[in-house]
């Protein structure tokens, strides 16, 4: 039986304070499970990358004789983002949650916005997809202006115009200077002779 104390607060059972009981931890607050799973699906995002690069990596041809091949970089960075995922996946288990620092201006209750994660994911696979018949240039400037207008920008067009220059600037320094052929589709084909 818990009886009042002189100042209006309750009493334990023999009239002293009420006793101290630990708070459940079995039911997460509703902000910290969201921050949880978001971490968790990043956590796994990661790791599909990695393994997606990795078997990139491995389909590459590599020229007879070569000693350091093309996909020594690809490997090494497959293995970084395993290795980082999985431990992003540990911590967030074992419930080692990142904290927002004050100074960011974030909304920690506002809700994931999948409809642009799936929209920026969907560019990326298309820029992929597609970098071989379109041409690295036009590729980039896709997933430039996409990811652009997924984000909100009010100019889209410019992130188009600014994503073309960016790849046509791209796609002659790397032929130029480390003679890399990245595709140039069939629009600039013509750039063939001067990269």
């Amino acid at each position: 039986m818990t009886t009042s104390a002189p100042g209006g607060l309750p009493s334990g059972p023999e009239g002293g304070p009420p006793p101290i009981t630990k708070p459940s931890l079995a039911v997460a607050p509703p902000r910290a499970t969201r921050r949880r799973t978001g971490e968790l699906v990043f956590a796994l995002l990661v790791i599909g990358l990695g393994v997606f690069a990795l078997v990139g990596a491995f389909l590459i041809r590599v020229p007879a004789g070569a000693r350091v091949g093309p996909t020594v970089f690809p490997i090494f960075m497959s293995v970084i983002l395993l290795a980082a995922g999985v431990a992003v996946l540990i911590g967030v288990l074992r419930g080692h949650l990142g904290t927002p620092e004050e100074s960011e201006d974030t909304d920690p209750d506002a809700r994931t916005d999948w409809r642009t994660i799936a929209i920026i994911l969907a560019l990326v696979m298309a820029h992929l997809l597609l970098l071989e018949y379109i041409g690295w240039a036009l590729a980039a400037a896709l997933l430039f202006g996409g990811v652009a207008w997924a984000l909100g920008n009010r100019r889209w067009w410019l992130g188009f115009v600014v994503g073309l220059v960016i790849g046509v600037i791209v796609q002659i320094l790397f032929g130029e200077l480390l003679g890399l052929s990245l595709p140039l589709g069939p629009v600039l084909g013509w750039l063939g002779p001067l990269i």
